[in-house]
């Protein structure tokens, strides 16, 4: 695949620099993002923290990842690790009750073993982060973090298809047409995605319906034809082909970000946050999903596939467009930076208290090594 030699990288971003994104030969229904700055790396979050307690977020030296180190502002004292520890526990334990081995048990092992795999449970956790954030309860928006966990995990397994992106790693296990068979791996995806929205309308307590609905249509509008398919439509339509970073980027917030966005919109709307509330952690979630994209993309050619639990350099052989192929891989670095730093600022609005697990989540998306 061809691809220019010198591509400006942070100042084509769609996502920083065009609301609407209509220059883009798939053009995106997103919403706008005339307040989203380029900012440096030393990032200077405007709040005034309420807690007499607040400690230095340790700056980030991956290398990997950064073309050079993130000064954070102060944050409260966080026990981040215990944090997502107990949240990932709580949604396990969850997602074992939502998906119970019964008749037929062929297509319930199948779903069970993707769905229960382990990972590290990113989008259950942003969702119940950002509903804590606005004040509601993590019980509120359970049963739409586990939704959220069963599209992911439908996503992977099709994904996983020798018709999609053929790998048979996943989580450092065989993947799911490898254990069950192509037709088996299919329906178990088909089984999960139908399962979310049944569940979200089945088990929510105590959230109105109007609130239940939105969260629905948000989930709705994210796998769908303007979603994650198409994403993966774009990407599929891409292999061999010269790809702009614009066509790249839409690939991306997509297939990626859009249901890392998901997941923090719901759990703002099942906690009960107002309109400004519920724009500010999207934007938020718009910088950390395409984050998550292009830290993905530079571990693949930096790391190996023991240490990524899944099939490395995979693009690289593929000839598939990625940010480090078409911006080179330092320029990746320091995009990923500012993403981090928009991110960041964006979490500004808040009580530094409150948002304390959504910092900590963006700086483990940018830091995380697989």
């Amino acid at each position: 695949m061809a691809f220019s030699a010198t591509i400006p990288f942070h100042g084509n971003s769609k996502l920083f620099n065009n609301p609407l994104n209509t220059d883009l030969k798939y053009p995106a229904k997103l919403l706008p993002f005339s307040n989203l700055k380029s900012v440096p790396f030393k990032v200077q979050a405007s709040y005034a923290s309420k807690s007499a307690h607040t400690v230095q977020v340790p700056v980030i030296q991956t290398e990997d990842c950064f073309t050079e180190p993130l000064n954070l502002p102060n944050l409260p004292a966080f026990k981040f690790e215990e944090y997502m520890f107990m949240k990932a526990k709580h949604v396990n334990k969850a997602l074992e009750e939502a998906v119970p081995l019964r008749n037929p048990i062929k297509i319930h092992e199948a779903m069970r073993y993707s769905l229960l795999a382990g990972g590290k449970r990113v989008r259950p956790v942003l969702c119940i982060a950002s509903c804590e954030l606005v004040g509601g309860e993590e019980s509120l928006t359970m049963p739409v973090a586990c939704a959220l966990e069963m599209i992911h995990t439908m996503s992977l397994i099709h994904d996983d298809l020798p018709c999609m992106d053929d790998d048979d790693l996943r989580r450092g296990k065989p993947t799911n047409h490898k254990t069950f068979g192509e037709d088996t791996a299919i329906l178990a995806g088909d089984a999960l995605l139908s399962l979310a929205f049944e569940h979200v309308a089945a088990k929510t307590r105590n959230v109105s319906a109007e609130r239940v609905v939105r969260a629905i249509a948000e989930m709705g509008s994210t796998v769908g034809s303007q979603g994650l398919v198409a994403g993966q439509i774009v990407d599929l339509a891409s292999e061999g082909k010269d790809v702009s970073l614009s066509d790249l980027e839409y690939i991306h917030v997509h297939k990626t970000a859009k249901l890392l966005e998901a997941a923090v919109v719901c759990g703002a709307i099942m906690g009960g946050g107002d309109v400004i509330e519920i724009e500010k952690v999207r934007k938020y979630a718009r910088c950390i999903g395409l984050l998550f994209q292009v830290v993905d993309d530079i571990l693949d050619v930096t790391k190996s596939s023991k240490e990524l639990g899944k099939t490395a350099g995979k693009d690289l052989v593929s000839d598939k467009a990625t940010y480090p192929k078409l911006m080179g891989i330092e320029n990746a670095k320091k995009f990923a930076g500012e993403l981090l730093g928009q991110a960041i600022q964006e979490l500004a609005y808040f009580e530094a208290d409150r948002a304390a697990p959504l910092y900590h989540l963006a700086i483990f998306i940018a830091s995380r090594q697989n």
